[in-house]
């Protein structure tokens, strides 16, 4: 994987979380969310609150060299993950995903902050945020379309010997502007 010419795995500090590098030491923090079964019930790998499944999703999180570990700063706890991917220059686009929240954080603004802070940094960077979401995934299809997502196409993917209906939505810095994250990122 080539890495962009600019850092994908800041700290990033909001009122209520901070994003920060996922460490190896990590891993039972973010295990201990990751093994609720209704996080990943609507996701295409559904099974994933399985250690033996987690720990793969962990060592690709670790080597994506983007991933970060999700902390609420009132507790210090670790309440979920994202991370940076995928980087094409050549279209000045990057991945945002593999996002979870442990489900007492899920509509709460919660993932509109991370989400904030992570564009407020990416922008200074690529014109184009990607999102791949499963297309069964209705929960983070919306998500996604608050922010101003837009679908730009439906498809097929490969992943982990198995394939799956996928969708894929665009978000431009513009598109972003417009959308329910206008305040979070005028100052990009």
């Amino acid at each position: 994987m080539t890495l962009p010419p600019f850092d994908i795995q800041p700290e990033l500090m909001g009122e209520r979380v901070m994003l920060r590098p996922l460490l190896a030491s990590d891993y039972d923090g973010l295990y201990a969310v990751a093994s609720d079964p209704e996080i990943w019930a609507m996701h295409p790998f559904r099974d994933r609150y399985k250690r033996e499944i987690f720990d793969d999703f962990f060592a690709d999180a670790m080597a994506s060299q983007g991933a970060f570990a999700i902390v609420d700063l009132a507790t210090g706890e670790i309440i979920g993950g994202t991370r940076f991917a995928i980087y094409d220059p050549a279209t000045s686009e990057i991945e945002i995903g593999w996002t979870f929240f442990a489900t007492a954080y899920w509509r709460t603004g919660t993932n509109r902050e991370v989400k904030a802070l992570m564009l407020r940094h990416i922008y200074q960077f690529v014109r184009i945020v990607v999102f791949q979401v499963g297309a069964s995934n209705f929960r983070s299809r919306t998500a996604v379309e608050r922010l101003g997502g837009k679908l730009v196409r439906e498809h097929k993917r490969h992943h982990g010997g198995q394939v799956h209906d996928y969708t894929t939505y665009h978000l431009t810095r513009e598109d972003a502007l417009s959308g329910v994250l206008a305040t979070a990122l005028e100052s990009v």
